[in-house]
């Protein structure tokens, strides 16, 4: 399946795959010259940069938060 035709639904995902791809460019690859590497080396990089990009997104949404805290809109603790 061609990673830039996947249907994406969950609002993140744009940033993830985003944030994907920059891990991968970091590391000397991309999408399309994963399917070059030996499939062991292919799936621990896309493992790290799910890591990466699940960080990322973490980060993201917790100053998102803490914006809205700020502003009055949501306590930070649930």
């Amino acid at each position: 399946m061609d990673p830039d035709r996947t249907p994406m639904t969950d609002p993140d995902s744009l940033l993830e795959r985003s944030l994907i791809d920059e891990f991968l460019q970091a590391h000397g690859t991309s999408f399309g010259t994963l399917n070059s590497l030996p499939a062991a080396q292919a799936e621990a990089l896309l493992k790290e940069a799910s890591r990466y990009a699940s960080s990322r997104l973490m980060e993201v949404e917790s100053r998102a938060r803490f914006l809205d805290s700020i502003k009055g809109d949501v306590d930070l603790i649930d």
